[in-house]
C-alpha cells in the first residue's frame, strides 16, 4: 500500500462491526473514515417501512441479546446517542401442539419450575453459566486462539458446548418441553442439531436470556447503527454513504484498511494486494444455509393459542425436538421442510413506535438451502397458523425476501447466509482461515472486521473491535503516538 498516508484508517462497510472498528480506532486517536454503499449506515442493523406506511420493520437483525451483552458496546455511551433497549416480559416462548408454551423467563428458577420433572436438571445446567455470565461472555465473544482469561469457566462450559444439541438435550432432559426449548435455542446455529458444537448456541442463548434478556431496540434495529454512527461522529470520525467500493485502489491513502465484508468480497476488493495462497484459502471459505424472510403488517397481535406467546418478544415455532431436528437436517441436505423451524419476533407488542396504534408488525424467517429459489411463504404462514389459528386473517400486508433478495440487499448475505459463513466444524472458531490473528491478512495494513471473523454472527461489534485492536497492535497505535508527540513539540 502507499507509504504516505492522509488517513490513519479507512473502514469499508458500516455494519455494526465496521462501525465498532471505526469507534475503537477513533478512541485510540486515529483519524477514521467509513465508506458505505447504501444511503444509510447500518449493514445488518437497519429498519424500513417494508409493508405499509407507519409500519417499521427490521430488515435483518431484530432481537439483540448479544448487543446488550457486548463487552465493547457496554463501554460506549450509546444511550446518550439515542439507543434504548426494550425488554419484553418474556425473552422467549416456544408453543407446542397441546396449546401450551414453554417459556424462557429471565429467572432460571421460574423457567425450571415450568419444566416439571426436568426442573432440577435445568437448574444444574443453567445456574453455573448464568452465575459466571460476565466471565463467560468475554470468552465466547472473542477469538479462539488466545490465552483464556477465565480458564476454569471456559473449561466447565466447553465440556457441554462441544456436544451436539440433540445429544445434550436428550441426555439432560426427559420431557418433551425442556427438549423442545433447547432445540429451538440451538437451531439458531443454522445447522443440523446432530452436529458437534451446536449445543454451544443453545447454552449461550439460554444463559443470555437469563443474564441480560433478549431485548429489541426502541424504534427499530436501525437505532443501534444510528447510535454507533452518532458516537463515531462525536469522535470526529467520518461516514461517507452512497459510495460503493469496488477496489482498495479507489480509496485515499491510509495506514490501515478494515473490511467489513465476507471473504468473497475481500477477494474482489483487495485480492490484487493479497498473496495467491491466502486468496485460495479465502476462496475455500464455506457459506452456510440461507434464510427466507417475511415481514407482516397486522391489524392485531398474533392470536396465539398459548397466552405466554403473547407476552414474549421472540417465539420459536417448530414443535418438538424431533420435528426441529428433522427440519434442520433436511435443509442441510438441500431440501425444504414442509414444517420448517420458524423464528418469529413481535417487536410492536413492546415497542409502540413500530406500528400505528392498534396495529402490529411481525418479523419471521425460516432456514433454507443456500441460494434456494423455493417460495416458503405458505409453509411459514402455515406453521404460525398451526399455533395461532386466525393469524392469516390479521395480515394486512407482507414483504417477502428470498435468499437472492437478501443478498441483493446486502452482499455479505451470500446465498441468503445471514451469519457471514457456516458455523460448522472448525470454521466456527477458525474464521476466515486458520491464523493466530484471524483479522489480519498477509498484506500489510489490510484487515477483515466482518462476522466472517471471530466471534461470528450477531450485532455485538466484537469482530470490529478485535480487528481494530489487531491494527493498533501491528503498528498503527505507535504511529498515532509518534504523530501526537510531534504535534505536541511543534511550535
Amino acid at each position: 500500500m502507499a507509504d504516505r498516508s492522509t488517513h490513519d484508517a479507512i473502514v469499508v462497510g458500516s455494519g455494526p462491526n465496521g462501525l465498532a472498528a471505526a469507534i475503537a480506532l477513533a478512541r485510540a486517536g486515529c483519524s477514521v473514515i467509513v465508506f458505505e454503499a447504501k444511503e444509510t449506515a447500518g449493514g445488518g442493523s437497519r429498519s424500513e417501512e417494508l409493508t405499509l406506511p407507519g409500519f417499521v420493520h427490521d430488515v435483518c437483525s431484530a432481537v439483540h441479546p448479544f448487543g446488550v451483552a457486548s463487552p465493547f458496546f457496554r463501554t460506549l455511551p450509546l444511550p446518550e446517542h439515542g439507543l434504548t433497549w426494550v425488554h419484553p416480559e418474556f425473552p422467549l416462548a416456544h408453543p407446542l401442539d397441546d396449546g401450551t408454551a414453554v417459556v424462557l423467563h429471565r429467572s432460571v428458577e421460574a423457567t425450571a419450575d415450568s419444566l416439571g420433572g426436568d426442573a432440577a436438571a435445568y437448574r444444574r445446567l443453567m445456574t453455573p453459566l448464568v452465575r459466571e455470565w460476565d466471565r463467560l461472555v468475554i470468552q465466547v465473544q472473542g477469538p479462539l486462539l488466545r490465552v483464556p482469561r477465565h480458564p476454569l469457566v471456559l473449561a466447565r462450559f466447553g465440556l457441554r458446548a462441544i456436544r451436539s444439541a440433540r445429544s445434550l438435550a436428550e441426555s439432560t432432559f426427559e420431557g418433551e418441553r425442556a427438549r423442545a426449548l433447547f432445540a429451538g435455542l440451538a437451531a439458531h446455529s443454522i445447522l443440523p442439531l446432530e452436529r458437534p458444537f451446536t449445543a454451544t448456541f443453545g447454552l449461550v442463548l439460554a444463559a443470555a436470556g437469563h443474564a441480560v434478556g433478549w431485548p429489541v431496540a426502541r424504534g427499530g434495529s436501525q437505532s443501534i447503527a444510528g447510535a454507533l454512527a452518532s458516537y463515531l461522529r462525536s469522535l470526529e470520525g467520518e461516514i461517507i454513504t452512497g459510495r460503493r467500493i469496488e477496489s482498495l485502489d479507489e480509496l485515499p491513502p491510509a495506514r490501515a484498511y478494515l473490511l467489513d465484508v465476507t471473504p468473497r468480497q475481500v477477494i474482489g476488493i483487495a485480492g490484487h494486494h493479497l498473496p495467491g495462497g491466502y486468496q485460495r484459502r479465502l476462496s475455500r471459505y464455506r457459506y452456510g444455509a440461507g434464510v427466507f424472510k417475511l415481514d407482516f403488517a397486522l391489524h392485531g397481535p398474533i392470536p396465539w393459542k398459548a397466552e405466554a406467546c403473547r407476552r414474549a418478544g421472540t417465539v420459536h415455532v417448530g414443535g418438538t425436538l424431533e420435528e426441529i431436528a428433522e427440519g434442520e437436517h433436511a435443509v442441510a441436505k438441500g431440501e425444504h421442510p414442509e414444517r420448517p423451524y420458524v423464528l418469529v419476533a413481535q417487536q410492536s407488542l413492546f415497542d409502540p413506535t413500530r406500528a400505528p396504534e392498534g396495529k402490529h408488525t411481525v418479523w419471521a424467517y425460516c432456514h433454507v438451502p443456500n441460494g434456494s429459489t423455493v417460495d416458503m411463504t405458505e409453509r411459514i404462514e402455515a406453521q404460525i397458523e398451526r399455533f395461532a389459528p386466525g393469524f392469516r386473517e390479521r395480515v394486512m400486508a407482507r414483504s417477502v425476501m428470498s435468499p437472492a433478495g437478501l443478498e441483493r440487499y446486502n452482499e455479505n448475505y451470500v446465498g441468503g447466509d445471514i451469519a457471514g459463513g457456516a458455523h460448522d466444524r472448525l470454521q466456527l472458531f477458525l474464521r476466515p482461515t486458520a491464523a493466530m490473528v484471524p483479522y489480519a491478512t498477509p498484506a500489510r495494513g489490510i484487515y477483515i472486521c466482518s462476522s466472517s471473523t471471530p466471534p461470528g454472527a450477531g450485532v455485538h461489534g466484537m469482530c470490529g473491535y478485535f480487528a481494530a485492536k489487531a491494527a493498533l497492535r501491528r503498528g498503527l497505535d505507535k504511529q498515532v503516538r509518534e504523530r501526537s508527540r510531534t504535534s505536541a513539540v511543534t511550535p
